[in-house]
């Protein structure tokens, strides 16, 4: 049995984890990593732990994830990002792959140059490479430990493709490809019965943002109300798009009104 650690970066809220529009980092990592889960569980002898939080609403702090996924002695981890440069709108961009600097093991190496290519496929964007740096999640993981950048979320190049969904569903479809091919994992046959329930933590299938129905937000009135208050103010004209098209998360109707500061009880 293999058993993966997925984590989407950040939480909704996280200071600075956003577009200069106010798109947030974790909705565009949240995407990814269900899109990731859903295609590894395709695979046989797989088991998967999520480490952030699946609503978004809480931060996880990056020991908590740490400790999880050592405690639960994963073979694998993966920590889902997206990347800025300054927060402003500019022409930088690309993916990229970081392992631990100095102290990164073989396998996670290994996993990087695996997965990246096929990230840099996936969204159609500049190959930045595999990169050696500092960070908590892969240096204090005790299995191999890699953090996806698929884009720049300031770029004027990156954010066509970060703003469509079916380019964020092939990228987390192309870590779980990544890891099955380092692996060895074999599809599913069909009519193969369905794993043991899941750890309930996971919840790989719950909305970007947990809200009840009776609550404002999931009026559709009132969604409009709030991205046409926050295209007035400034927004990108793509939030309407997206609500024309019903791929607008409660989470993204959110974030605008957040940053917006647009009331969301009217």
């Amino acid at each position: 049995m293999v058993k993966i650690a997925l984590g989407a970066g950040h939480g909704i809220n996280t200071a600075g984890k956003r577009t200069p529009d106010g798109e947030r980092e974790w909705s565009f990592n949240n995407k990814v990593l269900l899109a990731c889960a859903a295609k590894l569980n395709k695979y046989q002898d797989v088991q998967i732990l999520r480490l952030d939080d699946p609503t978004g609403n809480t931060d996880v702090p990056l020991t908590t994830r740490t400790n999880k996924a050592n405690a639960w002695k994963a073979d694998a981890l993966v920590s889902i990002h997206h990347n800025a440069f300054d927060g402003k709108w500019g022409s930088h961009g690309g993916v990229e792959t970081l392992v631990q600097e100095i102290i990164a093991s073989k396998a996670s190496k290994d996993n990087a140059a695996i997965i990246q290519p096929r990230i840099v496929q996936a969204m159609g964007l500049r190959d930045r490479g595999v990169k050696s740096k500092n960070n908590h999640m892969t240096r204090v993981s005790n299995m191999p430990a890699i953090l996806t950048e698929g884009g720049f979320m300031d770029s004027t190049i990156d954010i066509d493709a970060l703003r469509n969904d079916a380019k964020l569903k092939v990228q987390g479809e192309a870590i779980a490809d990544g890891l099955a091919e380092y692996f060895k994992l074999k599809l599913k046959v069909a009519g193969t019965p369905a794993s043991p329930k899941e750890d309930e933590e996971l919840k790989f299938s719950s909305p970007a943002l947990k809200l009840e129905t009776e609550t404002s937000l999931a009026s559709k009135a009132h969604r409009q109300i709030i991205v046409a208050a926050a295209v007035k103010e400034g927004a990108h004209s793509s939030w309407a798009d997206k609500l024309a098209n019903n791929t607008l998360t409660d989470a993204d109707v959110l974030g605008l009104a957040v940053k917006y500061t647009i009331a969301v009880n009217k």
